[in-house]
């Protein structure tokens, strides 16, 4: 594995997307744990588009379009889902209890589905490891399939070490902001911008 594909996957990760903010936004509304399960619902939906890479079924939503609009259509809607969930989300944001077991479970599974849905509708990503991870394969290399699916786990590994980072910071700073409501409402707001801006962006995207 070579320090150019790590260095490439580091700043590919690093820039914050739907992904990211969405971490960063369930650490500061519900703390350090849940911001943990929203980073590895994120990576956890990598998976998919790494398997549509490396069988080729990533090249379908490259030539359909039909099937690239669809994906497309149903992650913008998902996104500015998200944007409105947040805004009319009135009061503070309400600290953890620890309430019972059953409680918090369900909690995870929905942060996890949440954050799943947000990077399995941006068939963007399916294409990007389409055409990211063969170029750190050697041309000719006989374990083209092994070397592909050591770099996912890689791009995975990466993928929530940053998440994580950025969830447990905005967890850290959270007592800050639940006790300033104005800084609480304009970050509400920030929020939603950015996930309309993100569903903006996407609609913007191109085979």
């Amino acid at each position: 594995m070579s320090i150019e594909f790590l260095v490439t996957a580091l700043i590919v990760v690093a820039v914050p997307g739907a992904g990211a903010l969405y971490t960063v936004a369930t650490g500061l509304a519900r703390g350090r744990r849940a911001s943990l399960v929203a980073a590895f619902g994120c990576t956890i939906a990598i998976l998919p588009h790494i398997a549509a890479a490396i069988t080729g079924l990533a090249a379908l939503l490259h030539t359909s379009a039909l099937a690239f609009q669809l994906l497309k259509y149903a992650g913008i809607l998902y996104l500015l889902y998200l944007a409105w969930q947040t805004l009319r989300a009135r009061g503070a944001l309400q600290l953890d209890t620890g309430g019972a077991k059953e409680s918090q479970t369900k909690n995870d599974r929905q942060i996890v589905g949440q954050a799943i849905l947000i990077n399995l509708l941006n068939p963007k990503l399916s294409i990007f490891f389409l055409a990211f991870l063969p170029q750190f394969v050697p041309a000719g290399a006989t374990d083209g399939l092994a070397r592909m699916v050591q770099l996912s786990a890689v791009f995975m590994a990466l993928t929530f070490v940053v998440f994580a980072f950025y969830g447990m910071f905005a967890a850290a700073t959270r007592h800050y902001v639940l006790s300033r409501p104005s800084v609480m409402g304009w970050l509400r707001r920030g929020i939603a911008a950015t996930f309309v801006g993100l569903g903006a962006r996407l609609a913007l995207a191109e085979r």
